[in-house]
């Protein structure tokens, strides 16, 4: 309500695409008559004329497609412009995917990093996902549904077959849809329904297991002499029955072993 109220009062609304705003304004009886259009392509220059309003005494609202504006989204230079000629911007709390996403997920772990969109080259995603590994918290991306096959692929490769993984499709939209199962599945089911590829994306990961490090020593020593003698897989089993060290964990670390080999 208090959105609309804005909205309504507004002098000027700052659109994303000011086809879809408007839209949303006639639905509900607000004039859309008074957009201007600020994207990211555009954003610079829009914001000049959207100070120059401002300081005339005008006041504007801004709204993006859908979510939240200036998360992972137009709006971050906007601000920017606006803060730097002493101007105040009021920040009007609606969806959140992400926060939306996290609330529905069913992951446990306390702490989150919102990583937003990964590289589009898989060189570059695959880089930045090494990277992100052995972080413990909850990873959480954005994707857009041309590229979810190969994101889920890469984040597959990277990250092993036994994290949880939440597909969170069209959050707050008409089709919604929240999917949680391990990584190693993902992809199946991506490929099981056309429509389970379409829409926007929220991908939420476990975080990786907490190393245990006084333990970690020992066991990487005892899995260091296995794998000098036995093939990988029989060196995982026996380190595990020695060490009690969780198999998941020796498994990734002996295959950062080899490949280091």
């Amino acid at each position: 309500m208090r959105a609309l109220e804005v909205l309504g009062a507004a002098d000027v609304i700052a659109a994303e695409d000011t086809r879809n705003t408007a839209h949303l304004l006639t639905h509900h009886g607000i004039s859309a008559n008074r957009l201007l259009a600020v994207h990211q392509h555009n954003e610079r220059g829009a914001a000049e004329k959207v100070v120059g309003l401002l300081q005339s005494g005008q006041s504007i609202a801004f709204v993006s497609d859908a979510g939240t504006p200036a998360v992972s989204d137009p709006g971050a230079l906007l601000v920017q412009a606006v803060q730097a000629a002493g101007i105040k911007v009021i920040p009007i709390p609606g969806a959140s995917a992400a926060i939306a996403a996290l609330s529905a997920s069913g992951l446990a772990q306390a702490q989150f990093t919102f990583h937003g969109f990964l590289p589009n080259k898989p060189t570059a995603r695959r880089s930045a996902l090494e990277a992100l590994r052995e972080r413990p918290e909850i990873l959480v991306f954005y994707e857009a549904p041309h590229r979810i096959l190969e994101c889920v692929a890469d984040l597959h490769t990277v990250f092993g077959d036994n994290r949880e993984i939440v597909l969170a499709r069209e959050i707050t939209k008409l089709f919604e849809s929240i999917h949680r199962c391990p990584l190693g599945e993902a992809l199946a089911w991506l490929n099981s329904d056309p429509n389970n590829q379409r829409g926007e994306f929220v991908v939420l990961v476990s975080g990786a297991e907490v190393r245990n490090e006084a333990l970690a020593a020992d066991a990487e020593r005892t899995l260091g002499l296995l794998l000098a003698e036995l093939p990988l897989k029989q060196a995982v089993q026996l380190a595990v029955q020695i060490t009690g060290a969780s198999k998941n964990e020796l498994y990734q670390r002996a295959l950062e072993l080899k490949n280091t080999v």
